[in-house]
């Protein structure tokens, strides 16, 4: 080899050290964590009473978002958050079944790529611990196009549907093959809790990468729980922690909270209270109130816990400074009664099995249980005190109310309480001003687009003979380097709900009810409607809106009862 020779390949080697995509070298693993069911103000650093250490300790030197979308339900966010598309383009515009539309297909499209597809082939290991809830195929032995191995992860450890008993999950997973937690070799705690298992396994695939890996390749993992989602079901000593916590009631937990997300500085200081759904004064069975919001409580204390274990992970394995970790909420609130009724009359605990117990390999396939594993019917309603598997319990209306604190309406509506949420990010190699409140409208599509850019992956035009419709997001890199989004407009529809965000106004309607304008900078809690004195302002809106649910494949409109 000649000088010149040697000279060109010390260079070539520099520059694919540098410029490759599929070097390790300054990308970060990405850790997205995602809970269930919560609202704007339930967590610590967010104005809420349940203690978070972990999520307020990343928050304290990462970003806090103050105006962070999602899409007002489950299945809808998760098709979004995985694919950086709206739900619609992704073929999941509302639940699990098909309306025989392309937008509303009730599974993931071959017109979309999950992060997961995307950042594999760009040198990452992906993993996944948690729920799915992104195809209606759960049962064993139904197709698995869709599910988290066949959708670009290495490993999964989770439930493919949506909810169920924290103490005996349906359609518990690992990898492609279902499990009872009562017959799984691989993992048999003292105590089965399912967020405790979530946090296990992620645990798990952080520590089996740093162990197995042969080159410095990063990783990507998704974490999703199902704290705080119904049914209400917590583990004794962390619901024993919440006991008198709740005691003031709604109203004065209302404000409590308020006075703390004004001094965080999360809403602006003159915000008012949005109307309040209940009165505590005329709530009946108020023993068995507070103790649904005791447990829930209980439940994101637990989901807190896990997030340490993995945090404490990646700092064991010297990884925690170079990962980028989003934490989020799939949806405001959820106000859903269910279980709040008697069930077949039974309303008390027994004392002794009524019911045979189930074998331990036996796979739990409801989603809400006829009876707990070993053998007592599984029993709702005023008086039935929520915790333990045997009850099925969500906490209501009222405390939702308090949860999406100080935001109007619930988890279904696209008005402020429906869809806004905490974002926290936490990345200590490339956030320097710890603390910092992020005031930028971002949404769950750009998710996607900021794991793409800091990957340096490339997102494809065509797989397989599909086109693949382009990211809809924009990466929040900027923003992390404190600089602005330049950002058109944010976008939703769900179950007729519908919405647009431009700047700081929003047009806004419930499903068949009139629009309705805001200046979401002045008036977050929706209170002022400014349609009457902005008429052209809401017709464009409006104009752009149907333009885009055109383009997204949102019409037409499947409202939930049809």
């Amino acid at each position: 080899m000649n000088r010149t020779q040697s000279a060109l390949f010390a260079f070539l080697a520099v520059y694919l050290s540098v410029a490759s995509p599929l070097q390790a070298v300054e990308r970060p693993n990405i850790i997205l964590i995602m809970s269930d069911d919560m609202g704007f103000s339930d967590i610590g650093c967010y104005g809420g009473e349940v203690e978070t250490p972990t999520l307020d300790a990343l928050a304290a030197k990462g970003l806090k978002f103050t105006q962070f979308y999602n899409t007002g339900r489950c299945c809808p966010t998760r098709a979004s958050l995985l694919t950086g598309l709206y739900p619609h383009q992704a073929g999941v515009g509302h639940m699990m079944n098909d309306k025989g539309l392309e937008g509303y297909r009730g599974e993931l499209n071959q017109r979309c790529r999950t992060i997961a597809e995307v950042l594999k082939p760009a040198g990452y290991s992906t993993f996944m611990a948690g729920k799915w809830h992104v195809t209606p195929h759960i049962a064993p032995g139904s197709p698995r196009n869709n599910w988290p191995l066949q959708r670009g992860f290495d490993r999964f450890y989770g439930t493919i549907h949506g909810a169920g008993s924290f103490f005996d999950p349906n359609s518990l997973t690992r990898d492609n093959t279902q499990i009872s937690p009562y017959a799984d070799e691989e993992y048999q705690p003292e105590t089965y809790y399912y967020t405790d298992a979530i946090s296990d396994h992620a645990v798990r695939f952080i520590d089996e990468h740093q162990q197995s890996k042969s080159d410095d390749n990063p990783f990507f993992m998704y974490v999703a729980y199902t704290a705080a989602h119904w049914p209400m079901h917590a583990l004794p000593e962390d619901i024993a922690k919440y006991k008198g916590r709740f005691d003031a009631g709604y109203e004065e937990l209302r404000k409590e909270r308020l006075a703390r997300v004004i001094d965080l500085g999360l809403v602006a200081e003159d915000t008012q209270l949005s109307p309040g759904a209940r009165e505590w004064d005329q709530v009946q069975n108020r023993e068995w109130e507070l103790r649904c919001m005791e447990v829930y409580a209980a439940m994101i204390d637990r989901m807190d816990q896990g997030i340490g274990k993995i945090v404490n992970s990646l700092k064991q394995n010297h990884q925690f400074d170079n990962t980028l970790i989003f934490f989020l909420q799939d949806n405001g609130g959820c106000a859903e009664g269910l279980g709040r009724s008697p069930r077949k009359n039974l309303t008390a605990r027994a004392v002794t099995a009524t019911l045979d117990p189930m074998p331990a390999d036996e796979l739990q396939t409801g989603m809400i249980p006829a009876q707990s594993r070993d053998g007592f019917p599984v029993i709702m309603g005023p008086g039935v005190m929520p915790g333990p598997a045997d009850t099925y319990i969500a906490y209501g209306q009222g405390w939702a109310n308090v949860s999406n604190t100080p935001f109007r309406e619930y988890k279904h509506w696209v008005h402020e309480g429906g869809i806004s949420t905490p974002l926290i990010i936490s990345w200590p190699e490339q956030i320097s001003s710890g603390g910092k409140l992020v005031r930028e409208p971002s949404h769950l599509i750009d998710i996607m687009a900021t794991c793409v850019d800091v990957a340096r992956a490339n997102y494809p035009q065509e797989v397989g003979g599909n086109k693949i419709h382009p990211l809809e997001g924009l990466s929040l890199l900027p923003v992390i380097e404190e600089q602005p989004l330049k950002r058109e407009a944010i976008f939703w529809e769900h179950e007729g709900n519908r919405a647009i965000r431009v700047g700081d106004w929003k047009l806004v309607s419930k499903f068949k009810e009139p629009w309705e304008l805001y200046n979401i900078k002045t008036d977050r809690i929706e209170s002022h409607d400014l349609k009457k004195q902005n008429p052209e302002l809401a017709m464009e809106l409006e104009q752009r809106w149907d333009s885009w649910a055109v383009r997204a494949n949102v019409l037409p409109l499947r409202p939930k009862k049809q």
